[in-house]
Parts: C-alpha cells; sequence; structure tokens
C-alpha cells in the first residue's frame, strides 16, 4: 500500500500516536527513522516528531533537508522537528532558561489555515528544553503562548512548526491542527479498511497459493481476525489452538464453537496436565511466565511439524517498537522471535505478517468487515499466561477452579448490567492470603478474591471503573455463596500506574 503521510520519528514517546491520529483523520500514515526518508517513496505529506535530544547538542539526530526539499510536499515540524527546521532555514535555536512541560495556552497571532476553526485561546501541551531564539529571513510568527514566546511558525516555503504536541488530547484542539495541516495536502486518498481487505486478500491469494499456512489462534482479536483473512483468502489455513487450561470457564469449548460458527475447523490440542505439572511448586511469577511461554511453543512447534508458511498476527504497534529501537526496520519483537526455527523461517520469506500495517482499533473494523461476531471482535484483552499471573503463587487445580468460577460469575453479571462493554477490561484474581470469616457457626481461613475493572487506550495506563454499588454487591454475594473455598471479596481502584493491570 502507497505510504500517504510519512511520521518521521526523532524519538518522542508520542510518535506513534501521531500516526494513530493522522489515521483517526481518514489517512494512511507510517513512522520512519531520519535515516529512512529515502524509504518513504513519496509521501503526501511529511511529519516531523518530537523528540528528547536538543537540536544543539553535536550528535542530535538531523534529517536530509535536501531531499525533504526535493519533495516538494507539506511539512509539519513538531517539538524537535520545528526546532530542527527552524535550524535547516538559518534560524537559530537556544536552550531555554528552564524545561518547559506541561499546560500552556496556545494564542494565533496571525491569520492562517492551520488555525483554522479554533479559539481565540485554547490549552496546549509543551514537552521541550530548547526555543527558537532567531527567525530566519521571511518566516512568519502564527502564534505565541501566555508568555508571548512563539510557538507556532511558518517559513517562507509554506512549512509548519509547532512548539507543542497536537497528537496529546492534553492539547484540546491539537486534532483540528492536524486537521487542518491535512486538509493541505493536495489529492491524498483517505485509508479505507474495505481496500486494505481487499488488496491484503488478493496478495495473499498470490503469495500463498496452495501452500498449507499454519497459524495459531486463541480466541483474541487479532489471531481470529488472522484466521479469518487467510481463509477468506482461500488458503488452506490450519488453525492450531494450544489449550493451556489456563484460560477462563469454559472458553476452550467456546473458542471452538466460535471459529465453526464462522465455518473454520481449529485444531485443539488440550495440555492442560502437562502446563500444570509444569507449573507445580512454582511460585515466581517470572518463573511462571517463562515456562509457560517455553511449554506453549514447544507444544506448538511439535504439532505444528513441517511448517511451508507460518502467519502470525503481528501489528503496527510490534513493528514500530523494534523498527524504531535502532535495529531494522523489519525488524518484529522479541516475543515473536524466540526460537530459531522462527527466524529460520523470516530469513526464507515464509512469514506472513498481513495485520503488521494495523493498529488494534483497524483490527476490529477489519473484522467487522470480514463479518466476524462482535463478541468475538471485542472480547476483553487476556494476557499470554492466562490465569496465571492472575493467581500470585503456586498454581493449583483448586486455586485455578476458584479464579475461574469467580471470574465468570462477575463476567456474567458485567453482561447482565450492560457493562462489559463499557470496561476495557475485567476480571476476578486471587489474592494471596487467607483471611478468618464466619462460615455457619464456625470461623473459616479461606482464599480471597479481587475484583478489577479498569478502562484504558492501549494498556500503557488505566483508570479503575466505578461501576455500580448494586452490580458489586450482587457479584460479591454470588461469589461468597457458590464459590468454595472463598470468604471475602475486594475491588481493586489503584490506577496505573502505580500498579499494573494484571496481579503478576
Amino acid at each position: 500500500m502507497q505510504v500517504q503521510i510519512a511520521v518521521i520519528d526523532f524519538g518522542s514517546q508520542y510518535s506513534q500516536l501521531i500516526v494513530r491520529r493522522v489515521r483517526e483523520l481518514g489517512y494512511f500514515a507510517k513512522l520512519f527513522l531520519p535515516q529512512q526518508l529515502r524509504e518513504t517513496g513519496q509521501p503526501a505529506a511529511v511529519i516531523l516528531s518530537g523528540g528528547p535530544r536538543s537540536v544543539s547538542e553535536p550528535d542530535a539526530p538531523d534529517i536530509d533537508f535536501t531531499y525533504l526539499k526535493e519533495l516538494g510536499v507539506p511539512v509539519l515540524g513538531i517539538c524537535y522537528g520545528m526546532q530542527l527546521l527552524n535550524i535547516k532555514h538559518g534560524g537559530q535555536v537556544a536552550p531555554s532558561h528552564s524545561r518547559e512541560y506541561g499546560p500552556a495556552e496556545l494564542r494565533p497571532c496571525v491569520h492562517d489555515e492551520l488555525f483554522a476553526h479554533l479559539s481565540d485561546s485554547s490549552q496546549i501541551w509543551m514537552s521541550h528544553s530548547d526555543t527558537v531564539s532567531a527567525l530566519p529571513e521571511r518566516a512568519t510568527v502564527l502564534a505565541k503562548n501566555q508568555h508571548d514566546t512563539p510557538v507556532a511558525l511558518k517559513w517562507r516555503d509554506g512549512w509548519f512548526g509547532i512548539q507543542f504536541h497536537p497528537e496529546v488530547t492534553h492539547s484540546h484542539e491539537g486534532t483540528q491542527v492536524l486537521k487542518n495541516f491535512l486538509d493541505l495536502v493536495p489529492e491524498a486518498p483517505g485509508f479505507q479498511i474495505q481496500s486494505f481487505r481487499d488488496e491484503t486478500i488478493a496478495a495473499l491469494k498470490a503469495r500463498i497459493g496452495d501452500e498449507e499456512v499454519i497459524c495459531g489462534v486463541s480466541g483474541g482479536v487479532d489471531s481470529t481476525v488472522l484466521a479469518v483473512l487467510l481463509a477468506r483468502a482461500g488458503a488452506r489455513v490450519r488453525p492450531i489452538f494450544v489449550d493451556h487450561g489456563l484460560l477462563r470457564k469454559d472458553e476452550g469449548d467456546d473458542v471452538v464453537a466460535s471459529f465453526e460458527d464462522l465455518g473454520i475447523t481449529i485444531e485443539r490440542v488440550n495440555v492442560k496436565e502437562q502446563f500444570l505439572e509444569k507449573l507445580r511448586g512454582i511460585d515466581d511469577p517470572e518463573e511462571k511466565r517463562r515456562r509457560i511461554g517455553d511449554l506453549f511453543i514447544d507444544v506448538f512447534w511439535n504439532t505444528a511439524k513441517d511448517v511451508h508458511l507460518l502467519a502470525q498476527g503481528t501489528l503496527y504497534p510490534d513493528v514500530i517498537e523494534s523498527a524504531t529501537s535502532g535495529s531494522d526496520a523489519s525488524r518484529i519483537k522479541t516475543h515473536h522471535n524466540r526460537v530459531d526455527r522462527i527466524l529460520e523461517l523470516q530469513r526464507e520469506g515464509r512469514v506472513l505478517e498481513p495485520l503488521a500495517e494495523l493498529f488494534k482499533d483497524e483490527v476490529r473494523a477489519l473484522g467487522k468487515s470480514l463479518d466476524i461476531p462482535d463478541k468475538m471482535l471485542y472480547r476483553h484483552p487476556f494476557p499470554g499466561p492466562g490465569l496465571a499471573v492472575r493467581i500470585p503463587g503456586e498454581i493449583t487445580e483448586e486455586r485455578l477452579t476458584i479464579v475461574q468460577e469467580a471470574d465468570a460469575i462477575f463476567i456474567g453479571n458485567l453482561h447482565k448490567h450492560g457493562w462489559y462493554d463499557k470496561v476495557w477490561q475485567a476480571y476476578a484474581a486471587l489474592l494471596p492470603v487467607r483471611t478468618v470469616g464466619v462460615k455457619g457457626d464456625e470461623r473459616s481461613y479461606e482464599c480471597a478474591i479481587a475484583l478489577r475493572a479498569v478502562i484504558s487506550e492501549d494498556a500503557m495506563t488505566a483508570d479503575w471503573v466505578e461501576l455500580p454499588h448494586a452490580l458489586l454487591r450482587e457479584t460479591s454475594h454470588t461469589i461468597l455463596n457458590h464459590v468454595p473455598g472463598v470468604n471475602r471479596v475486594f475491588y481493586d481502584i489503584s490506577t496505573k500506574p502505580p500498579a499494573s493491570i494484571e496481579l503478576e
């Protein structure tokens, strides 16, 4: 697919967010390192991101300014990008007396299309330690902040620079600024998921032919969309479902049934006993994760045996994370390359990653265009190690059953009261304590359950959900009366950070 908007990453923590915002506005965008500028093809526009470095440092990240001018397209520099462009145009940048970080006020002072439909004053988000100290010839200050400091420039070639982050929600009208810039891009066609679907299916048909394709499925959105996409492309797809037994109650059966409804038969490998034996006596969380991951891979490859083509549900954030860490753009995240066999298949060009240009919300949109039911597309995120990260300490059959039963009650009540789709993730976890209670006429020393429900965009941060008291009361009452071994229920109201979303 042709790159429409090239975002050049100078190391900002928000670079990926710029790409997301541009795509949300209907344009296709991709992220590149500065040295990859000539690999962008013929972009319709270029956005230079912010970055943590100072442009005055001797080895500061640079851009091929001559080639950028030769492209002849609109350019927007954000923070570091603005400062770099100001120097390239002949201006100067100097260190500020103090780092400017946090909210500020945007006050447009020149009527320009970049600030069309904006208020006379609005909040923006600043994050920089340098500032423009001298403007080049014929540069125009478009806006200032409350301290009368320039925060938006336009140079003689019509390029723009802004000293704030329009991509973050803290810049209240930042999305409008980006939209105004993109409105200046001549004849840049928007990104349509239906077109992506049709082009991808055609490419898969041409690449796969009569070869068999192996892929792993879990019931999660990424692997589900991947398997259905391959099936729609007419591939001889062999979806393998490694059921490690650490899933939610009846989830293994539900996954099989859901794929059958889509007309796809998956190969379920039930290895619960193997995983429980591997985890016997292990209480260190990292060791548990390692054992689960290693055994999962062993089971998958032992089941797959001879692999002609391997399909993976790698998403664009996975690609970005590796490509912008100083390595080659084709490298993917470490967890996809844990075994030599995958690396060998990659070297031979036998790994397919048809979702590698999409974000999670775009994968869901693709899934809807493939007629995948919402119950599969909008299932709450579930960790790879399964309930093992929700049971601190040793994993036993008894403790696993307690969590499965409590979780089923909680999730069932969320559905019943119309809250399941309002939260990003919810679950029940087992606290590693025995608490005193009273059952009948005797004291009991039993387990405690923690309920958690959060809202989040990308799992980097999360806030707890204020569920109705009636829902929580009903859930607690049902768990205490129907789940043996539990005598206390808590509701987790911690945010991330400082807490994590999962318990381990």
